[in-house]
């Protein structure tokens, strides 16, 4: 390898990097930085980021780090697209938690989530039928989660929600970390979900996406 080469910088493909209120998770309502990389394997059917499937900007780790710490907050939320889908994701959330951030990682579930740092919560999306993609799910990583971990089921109607059931029952997930049930938007209304799951008395949260509350299904939000 050539000293020309060997000193080239680690890049990512980004959309976007803004500050706004995390929407989901644990996390909710904290500011957070948001750092959107580009591409992704899966076409969901409710997927609300197609804009970040192609496109986007090549930047240094360093560029990257250097536009967080503009922003002056605590918590990073590393999001796609599917981040794990570029390899040099790893050490952009290594150097995040080297930097004394409060990481998270929304992945999609279909990638190995292994080689992640172990510092970085990560948000694990299942996929249900109604997605489209419920193929695509990589079983292999349950095992892998922690109580600092997050599971996401996205439920597009009742279908998907007695499939979930299902799933959390046969996986013992909620004794694996928190469990999350969100509507689809304009699919399933929350008041069902949320009428569903005092009905049936399950350890999950409920969520809504509070950006989508707040601000409608807009990039940079």
């Amino acid at each position: 390898m050539s000293a020309s080469s060997s000193a080239t910088p680690t890049r990512l493909k980004i959309t976007e990097i803004f500050l706004s209120l995390q929407g989901e998770s644990s996390r909710v309502g904290w500011p957070t930085v948001f750092i959107r990389l580009t591409g992704c394997p899966l076409r969901c059917g409710y997927c609300d980021s197609e804009y970040a499937f192609y496109g986007g900007h090549w930047r240094s780790l360093d560029e990257i780090v250097a536009e967080v710490r503009q922003h002056g907050v605590r918590h990073v939320c590393v999001t796609g697209g599917e981040p794990l889908a570029q390899k040099n994701c790893l050490p952009l959330l290594k150097r995040l938690c080297d930097e004394g951030y409060q990481v998270s990682l929304e992945t999609s579930g279909a990638l190995d989530i292994s080689a992640v740092d172990a510092r970085v919560a990560r948000v694990v999306d299942i996929k249900t039928p109604g997605s489209g993609e419920v193929a695509r799910n990589r079983w292999e990583n349950l095992p892998l989660l922690t109580p600092a971990d997050e599971i996401k089921f996205v439920l597009c109607g009742r279908e998907d929600y007695e499939w979930a059931r299902q799933i959390v029952a046969e996986h013992a997930l909620t004794e694996r970390c928190a469990v999350l049930f969100s509507p689809s938007q304009d699919q399933l209304p929350a008041r069902e979900l949320a009428d569903w799951l005092i009905a049936d008395h399950l350890p999950v949260r409920f969520q809504l996406q509070l950006h989508k509350v707040l601000w409608g299904n807009v990039p940079g939000k």
